[in-house]
């Protein structure tokens, strides 16, 4: 009996690449290895700002996995893109217009969306990431009756749009990451009849873990707030930079520092207490995050913060936006961390966790079993392949 074939595309893809959906698209594509004959397909960008190609073109091997990588037709303007988006969805559009929207918006490639429709016969399913992108948009369509679909959702204008919607009646089965997101697209795209699983991702620390040797190799003392991910406007970071800098002129904490992982792009306040160490390996990333005094995730648009999971993975609390359903409803579910929906409340959470290590631990604790018990991948594999079954029956 030949091994499950299956197809899994993504917008981007690699060691390199940061990114919420993409590091949980590459975290499932390595485990589903343990099923199946596993197979990206995915464009040569590292960067979702440009599309631009760093990665050449061609099929290589990375942790098990087969990637198929292919080139944008053209990158874009992300200034541009950016003023554009503004105007666009302010004003009223067709379906059309939208649709012309997406390509535009990228990554947009032809020989990704021709090596998908002539495969198709040679892959028993294809797993989609993340609606909003191309790569799916136009994509999924093309194999809908195989397709799996991943949309990690956010509440944002987006979704709302009539094309988008369309999008969501297509495929076999969609997979939500958390019940808040299910609800969410569900409510807005009134795609129910779709058969669907709420399921998420396995995580692991690395076995040897210590912050100690991240506060040596960076040189961090005291206290300090961590953000990892896209330091973007999209992720509310600037809203977070901006808090940060009023509490420390404003209350006395003259210790606390900020310390962001990541690539910024936009231009970062000069501040000697907001530390940007830029893209860092997975050894300090989970180091980083068991030094850390607690973890920071400001965006209010999340589908699953897996920055949150990992700090609780190691024992760490976290701050999160109460704007977010999805990480505010996690933080609810495991007991594992606090949220603000503004200034005020951000200042009294801080004071809350500077002045009390003890609380700190029991979030921290709280959260490490929440998220050892939930996300298992033995778990997760299982509901896999009940899905694969049910696709392919």
């Amino acid at each position: 009996m030949k091994p499950l074939r299956i197809g899994l595309v993504v917008q981007r893809y690699g060691l390199e690449v940061l990114g919420g959906a993409e590091d949980a698209a590459r975290a499932l594509a390595e485990q589903l290895t343990a099923l199946a004959d596993v197979h990206v397909i995915t464009t040569c960008a590292t960067q979702y700002t440009t599309w631009a190609s760093v990665y050449p073109p061609g099929v290589n091997t990375l942790n098990g996995v087969t990637v198929h990588r292919f080139p944008v037709d053209e990158p874009r303007n992300w200034e541009k893109a950016v003023a554009v988006n503004g105007r666009f969805w302010q004003e009223e559009h067709t379906v059309e217009q939208e649709m012309d929207w997406v390509r535009q918006n990228g990554p947009y490639s032809t020989p990704l969306f021709q090596f998908i429709y002539q495969s198709e016969p040679t892959f028993d399913v294809f797993i989609f990431f993340t609606y909003l992108y191309a790569t799916t948009f136009f994509g999924l369509p093309l194999v809908a009756h195989k397709a799996i679909f991943v949309p990690t959702a956010h509440d944002e204008p987006f979704l709302r749009a009539d094309a988008y919607r369309i999008l969501f009646h297509l495929p076999r089965h969609v997979v939500y990451l958390t019940d808040a997101e299910r609800v969410l697209v569900q409510r807005v795209t009134g795609n129910g009849r779709v058969p669907h699983t709420t399921t998420a991702f396995g995580f692991a620390a690395p076995g040897d873990v210590s912050g100690d040797r991240f506060r040596q190799k960076y040189g961090i003392t005291g206290d300090f707030l961590l953000y990892g991910g896209r330091i973007a406007v999209a992720k509310n970071v600037p809203e977070l930079l901006a808090h940060f800098q009023q509490y420390r002129r404003e209350q006395n904490a003259p210790d606390l520092k900020l310390v962001l992982m990541g690539s910024p792009d936009f231009a970062l306040p000069s501040h000697p207490d907001i530390i940007p160490i830029g893209f860092v390996s997975e050894q300090d990333k989970f180091d980083a995050l068991q030094a850390a005094t607690a973890v920071i995730q400001p965006s209010r648009y999340e589908s699953l913060s897996i920055i949150i999971l990992q700090a609780w993975l190691v024992g760490t609390a976290v701050i999160v936006n109460a704007q977010c359903a999805v990480t505010r409803q996690q933080c609810q579910r495991s007991n594992g961390g606090l949220y603000y929906s503004n200034y005020d409340e951000f200042v009294a959470i801080l004071n809350c966790l500077l002045a009390s290590p003890q609380l700190r631990t029991t979030l921290g604790r709280q959260g490490q079993h929440f998220t050892q018990d939930t996300y298992s991948w033995d778990t997760i594999l299982r509901q896999y392949q009940g899905i694969f079954n049910e696709v392919m029956s």
